[in-house]
């Protein structure tokens, strides 16, 4: 069976639908609110003149979500288990070693295999 979950933004301030959520800090606390195009745009501008006579914080730049991993359509424990049926024994930081010795290039002990999964995007 499939599901669809449909994600619908509405407006912290009228309740009506929202088109863009808007995220700004004050004394250290960082703020989100849902907002309409219209009020977005009353918040910038009620902003702006503080906004304008201000200064960047020293070191202050956009800083990405921190907590939530992109999702690479693969199970960690899945692939382990798979690549251990197929003679790996791979470790938690997800590079493979192969358990068995092969008769060209270094010994086993001394080569790593590409770790499973999908590249770096």
């Amino acid at each position: 069976m499939a599901t669809k979950t449909e994600v619908v933004l509405i407006d912290d301030l009228t309740g009506d639908p929202a088109d863009t959520t808007v995220k700004f800090s004050l004394d250290k606390t960082e703020y989100e609110i849902d907002l309409s195009d219209a009020n977005a745009a009353a918040l910038r501008e009620s902003l702006s003149r503080y906004v304008n006579a201000a200064r960047r914080a020293p070191g202050a730049r956009r800083r990405a979500v921190a907590g939530k991993a992109s999702y690479s359509g693969y199970d960690p424990a899945a692939v382990r288990a798979w690549a251990n049926g197929r003679g790996s024994r791979s470790t938690r930081a997800g590079a493979s070693r192969p358990t068995s010795s092969s008769s060209s290039g270094p010994p086993a002990t001394e080569r790593l295999a590409h770790p499973v999964g999908p590249g770096p995007r």
